[in-house]
């Protein structure tokens, strides 16, 4: 039988390793780390994650646009990255600057082989990767905690992120239907 002291040291533990995000949903580390698998690359309820939207993508397709100012799927994947890289520096607390490539946010696209396009699936998947291990990696007690000047907390940055991909899986299946068309 465990003794009072050990029962209230689980229990504290226990309380450290969950927050409550902004939307009231208790969030663990294992549960962030399967939101984030999910809408990436992990099989899921919801149809095509982001991995499997690109799937079977060619540069050329990679490349089209459905219209002047609109974003290819090569942009979006690009895009997709980027915040991957902006969530683990969140939670890192480390300085802006230092995604592989020069800019931010949105990357413009001109041209793209079927090598170009294969550097755009790795930079994504590696950026997936970096997070995951920052997420795994992450003190549970600070999970409810936002970084410096944000108010939105740790958790529902990874909360978000994971969507972010949700949302772009849906956009480039829609791009692929399009261009079908």
């Amino acid at each position: 039988m465990k003794d009072k002291s050990s029962a209230a040291r689980a229990a504290t533990t226990q309380t450290a390793m969950t927050t409550t995000t902004a939307t009231g949903t208790r969030a663990t580390t294992p549960h962030l780390l399967r939101l984030v698998d999910e809408a990436f690359d992990r099989k899921a309820w919801h149809g095509p994650n982001l991995r499997a939207a690109t799937r079977r993508v060619t540069a050329e397709l990679a490349l089209w646009r459905p219209g002047p100012r609109r974003h290819s799927i090569a942009e979006i994947a690009l895009h997709a990255a980027y915040w991957k890289y902006v969530t683990r520096r969140r939670l890192r607390g480390d300085k802006r600057g230092s995604f592989p490539l020069k800019g931010s946010n949105w990357f413009a696209v001109d041209s793209l082989d079927e090598a170009g396009w294969a550097g755009v699936l790795k930079l994504l998947q590696e950026q997936h990767r970096l997070l995951r291990e920052t997420v795994a990696g992450f003190a549970p007690g600070r999970w409810s905690s936002a970084p410096p000047g944000s108010k939105l907390r740790y958790a529902d940055q990874v909360i978000g992120v994971a969507f972010h991909d949700i949302y772009h899986a849906g956009q480039i299946q829609t791009l692929k239907a399009l261009q079908r068309s």
